[in-house]
C-alpha cells in the first residue's frame, strides 16, 4: 500500500538525512522525497511516498516520532489530505505537432513556459492521477526530459467542505 507521510522538522544540519536513512534502514523505497521550508524559517516540511504495509508503516512513524528535531509527523493515509505534484516536462514538438501538443496542454490546464523550434517547456500541476494522465498523453510525442517535484500534501480541515 502507498503511504504518504509528513514530517514537520526543526530546520537543522542532518535531520533529512535522519530521516531518509530511518526509510532506508527499515526496507522502505521511498518513491518522492520533498523537503522545503515552511511559513516559519526554523522549520521544514518533509514529504515522503513510500510503498509498504500499514504494521511496518506504523512501527516507521513512532521512531519518527521519537526523533529529536521532529516536531509532527502525519501519515496521510489515516486522514483526508490534498496532495499536489509539478512537473516540468521538454516535449518534441515542431511546427507540425506544436499545435496538437499545445491542446492537451490546455485540457490539463498546463502552462508552456519556453518554446523553441523542435521542443517545448511545460509546466503541470495535479494530484498523482491526473500528472500521469497527462504524461501518457504526451508520451507518443516524445518526452525528452522530465522534472518532478513528487507529492506534496496538506491535511484537510476535516469540518471543510470538500472541494478540488
Amino acid at each position: 500500500m502507498k503511504h504518504t507521510i509528513s514530517v514537520l522538522v526543526e530546520n537543522r544540519f542532518g535531520v533529512l538525512a535522519r530521516v531518509a536513512g530511518m526509510f532506508s534502514g527499515r526496507g522502505f523505497n521511498i518513491d518522492t522525497l520533498n523537503v522545503a521550508p515552511t511559513q516559519d524559517p526554523s522549520r521544514s516540511r518533509i514529504t515522503v511516498t513510500v510503498k509498504g504495509n500499514d504494521q511496518q508503516l506504523d512501527q516507521a512513524v513512532k521512531q519518527l516520532n521519537r526523533f529529536i528535531n521532529v516536531l509532527e509527523v502525519t501519515d496521510f493515509q489515516r486522514d483526508t489530505f490534498v496532495a499536489r505534484e509539478l512537473i516540468l516536462v521538454k516535449v518534441a514538438a515542431d511546427s507540425v505537432k506544436r499545435t496538437e501538443v499545445m491542446q492537451i496542454c490546455d485540457v490539463f490546464r498546463a502552462k508552456i513556459i519556453d518554446v523553441n523550434p523542435r521542443a517545448l517547456i511545460i509546466e503541470a500541476t495535479g494530484n498523482p492521477t491526473k500528472i500521469e494522465a497527462f504524461l501518457n498523453m504526451l508520451e507518443p510525442f516524445g518526452i525528452l526530459e522530465l522534472a518532478r517535484t513528487g507529492n506534496l500534501a496538506l491535511r484537510r480541515d476535516p469540518a471543510a467542505p470538500a472541494a478540488e
